[in-house]
């Protein structure tokens, strides 16, 4: 459909997807900072302060996710992706550089509008420029940098917070440590925002704005099926609802599946399954080795297993693994085995939900309102990070690990079961004929 060389086509794809190592690393670096920025701000005796610097970013990527479908519509993939590496570039430098905590909060605010954006528009550009026979292995290439991103942050900061049993080097990191851990940043998102210059717009933007002939009669049905950008109000139309649906379900589960968790509460999970602190960062960087050795097999099996066998796979393995941890915590399990079991859920998800999701969401929607629809399913996505973020400590609190896990397994059993009903298989097949199948056909059986 691109009519770009399959090299060219590769290189394309990897400097979008550069975004998405920016989404994983920003998303995640805080973590480690955290002890150090908290003394440095003196904020350790805040709580609420606490969860305005660790919210602060996600409030960015709802924001980010909410405009980026419409101006992507309006003024292009291309230039929205330079946006975002501008965001990136900015937040790195400021959120380090700045001394006052508003200011701080500012800078953080930035960053998440750029992961909000990269979320939206890496995989829908990665999916618009890829041939259909290798557009899931394409889009999943987004997810493999997000790994990346999010292994880099964790070994960044298990670095660092190493060597604060010394004194010395204690002070330094509260005065200067945390701010390394951001400006680390810099370097790919400046590199993300000097390759994006050299990277096509989107053809489906361009057929959409009639900037390029279609002589081909694919491109035809493209420029039929898209007309002028589609307003909001669209996509929850009559021919729309169905698709959309399963999109925000896929997006929302994506989060409610429990996984995130692991990263953003791995010290309430490990000390909980037994170890001191020390093992807790060794267990993270464990779990992120996992995160990426199992996203390489995502690129392999996407394109042979389909799409709607890993979703099965992630939601049915999931639940199953989420069962068994809450068993094993209700009985005070401790040890290795809480280890492995931990891993097997980081490692099911790598190759499953984690790419797929993206993959999806990237492919189920029609041309004519993808930008918003993939939008609006991620800011959806970003609500439901947002609300398993804000909820676990207080239903940890509430129901122990044990019951927590539980909830978050029958969550995977009852997704489980709406996938296995709603969920199509999109392998191989065109985005005009994906289009066709779940939209007009559907469309025609309700009339």
């Amino acid at each position: 459909m691109s009519g770009f060389s399959k090299q060219f086509t590769y290189f394309i794809c990897l400097v979008s997807a550069m975004g998405g190592l920016l989404f994983g690393y920003d998303w995640v670096v805080i973590g480690g900072a955290k002890p150090f920025y908290e003394l440095f701000f003196n904020i350790t005796d805040s709580p609420l302060m606490q969860g305005v610097a660790m919210t602060t970013a996600l409030i960015g990527c709802l924001i980010g996710a909410m405009v980026a479908g419409w101006a992507a519509d309006r003024y292009g993939r291309k230039p929205l992706l330079m946006v975002s590496a501008v965001l990136f570039t900015v937040s790195a430098i400021a959120t380090g550089l700045f001394s006052d905590f508003i200011l701080f909060n500012i800078a953080r605010f930035i960053g998440g509008v750029g992961i909000g954006v990269a979320s939206a528009l890496a995989p829908m550009y990665i999916a618009e420029v890829s041939p259909a026979e290798i557009r899931g292995r394409m889009v999943s290439l987004n997810q493999m940098t997000i790994v990346l991103g999010i292994l880099a942050a964790q070994i960044v900061n298990m670095l660092l917070a190493r060597e604060t049993t010394v004194a010395e080097n204690q002070a330094w990191n509260i005065d200067w440590g945390w701010r390394w851990m951001f400006w680390a940043e810099t370097v790919p998102a400046a590199l993300f925002l000097v390759m994006s210059f050299f990277i096509p717009e989107s053809p489906v933007y361009m057929k959409l704005k009639e900037e390029a002939p279609s002589s081909s009669p694919e491109g035809d049905t493209i420029v039929r099926s898209q007309g002028d950008e589609a307003p909001l109000g669209a996509v929850w139309g009559a021919a729309y609802r169905r698709v959309l649906l399963l999109g925000l379900v896929i997006a929302v589960f994506q989060q409610w599946c429990g996984t995130n968790v692991i990263f953003n509460y791995a010290q309430e999970i490990f000390v909980g399954a037994g170890f001191n602190v020390d093992g807790m960062f060794i267990n993270i960087v464990i779990t992120g080795i996992a995160n990426v050795l199992f996203t390489f097999v995502a690129l392999y099996t996407i394109e042979k297993w389909g799409r709607r066998t890993l979703m099965l796979i992630g939601a049915g393995g999931l639940g199953l693994i989420y069962l068994t941890l809450g068993t094993c915590y209700f009985f005070e399990v401790k040890g290795v085995m809480m280890v492995a079991l931990v891993v097997t859920a980081i490692s099911i998800y790598a190759m499953t939900l984690g790419p797929v999701t993206w993959t999806l969401l990237a492919e189920i929607f029609p041309n004519r309102i993808r930008g918003v629809a993939m939008a609006t399913c991620t800011f959806a996505l970003w609500v439901g990070c947002c609300t398993l973020t804000f909820s676990f400590p207080s239903m940890n609190a509430a129901l122990g690990s044990s019951g927590t896990f539980w909830i978050y397994s029958a969550i995977c059993i009852c997704a489980f079961v709406f996938l296995f009903r709603r969920c199509p298989e999109t392998k191989g097949k065109s985005l005009e004929q994906l289009e066709e199948e779940l939209v007009t056909h559907t469309l025609c059986r309700e009339q």
